[in-house]
């Protein structure tokens, strides 16, 4: 599936929000609009307790709000797992643990250029969630296989539910920790996990994508997985990212996008910057790849625009990101003025 460029606008999953309806109208203005997340609205928003639904031996706690792995029960379920795992019906999201995604596809998304979902990786995932002795689950070979392909199938799932309200539909999976992966203090490596990851991706339907807001060794996404999106914080990282700009001519040579993720959504950020220091940064950016060979024209027609992170700690509550949302829109309105994009 072609997908447009153009400097179209889409956003994190994550929002401030304790309102349903509020969040899901500010996700419905940007070209690109996806159900949000709220973990302010509950604790099974959060996204690692809501991709966590039905994997055998979770435990949630939300007393002390915390998810792990007892890997007794683990085991004693597989069995259980396996008897109900051909099922499209036990890999959806149940509305206790996402409270917007039913009403979003309530709403009629025909028009759209795309439509959106999303959901935690394996990698971030498997490093975060521990059993018992504190051991983060990936380094368990017996859950790591199943925790893949059980993420995998949660993917599939999910973008049938959304290309049935819009054939331009994409889930992309949210790698925050992607990041640990190149610090001398994992046990995983950055190349087993590449071939871990490359596998997984191989069975995901639909446009397949990427999105941290982290700073990686950016080879291990840009080159070698056949990636479709990749969404960055170039607000905090471009600096580095664009370092890359022999994977990133390749990356955009096959077609694939790169979200930009350009505005801040912290207070304290926000309150410095405005339409005119955004889109000079931005451009920036862009004219460095375009002084290295990579010609504007297919950056532009490759590129979408982001906020650069998702936010929940601000004082102001959803103000501070609602704003980074118009500013988004308004950048993206003068970016396709200049260069006559439609």
């Amino acid at each position: 599936m072609e997908l447009k460029g153009n400097c179209l606008t889409t956003a994190m999953g994550i929002l401030p929000h304790t309102g349903i309806a509020e969040a899901i109208e500010l996700a419905l203005t940007l070209d690109i609009p996806f159900w949000p997340q709220l973990p302010h609205y509950s604790f099974y928003e959060d996204m690692y307790v809501q991709i966590s639904e039905h994997f055998p031996g979770i435990v949630i706690d939300e007393r002390e709000k915390r998810v792990r792995l007892d890997v007794e029960a683990f085991y004693e379920g597989l069995l259980e797992y396996a008897g109900k795992s051909e099922s499209d019906e036990y890999f959806k999201l149940s509305p206790r643990y996402s409270a917007a995604l039913d009403a979003f596809l309530a709403r009629d998304l025909a028009g759209y250029p795309a439509i959106r979902g999303q959901t935690i990786g394996p990698i971030s995932f498997g490093l975060k969630i521990t059993d018992r002795e504190m051991k983060p689950v990936i380094y368990n070979e017996d859950v790591k296989s199943l925790l893949y392909d059980f993420i995998a199938r949660k993917v599939n799932v999910q973008y049938r539910q959304l290309r049935a309200k819009n054939p331009h539909a994409f889930v992309w999976v949210d790698e925050p920790g992607l990041e640990m992966l190149f610090g001398s203090f994992t046990g995983y490596p950055s190349s087993r996990a590449k071939e871990d990851f490359r596998e997984f991706i191989n069975h995901l339907e639909g446009p397949r994508g990427v999105h941290l807001c982290g700073n990686p060794d950016w080879s291990f996404l840009l080159s070698g997985l056949d990636l479709n999106i990749l969404s960055v914080d170039v607000f905090g990282w471009g600096h580095i990212f664009t370092r890359y700009h022999e994977e990133i001519k390749d990356f955009l040579a096959a077609g694939s996008i790169i979200s930009w993720g350009v505005i801040p959504t912290l207070t304290e950020e926000l309150s410095k910057e405005g339409i005119e220091t955004l889109l000079v940064h931005l451009e920036s950016l862009w004219d460095y790849l375009a002084g290295r060979g990579i010609d504007k024209e297919t950056i532009l027609s490759r590129a979408w625009l982001a906020p650069a992170r998702c936010c929940l700690v601000n004082a102001d509550g959803a103000a501070s990101v609602e704003r980074a949302f118009t500013l988004l829109r308004e950048i993206s309105q003068r970016l396709r003025d200049k260069y006559g994009l439609y």
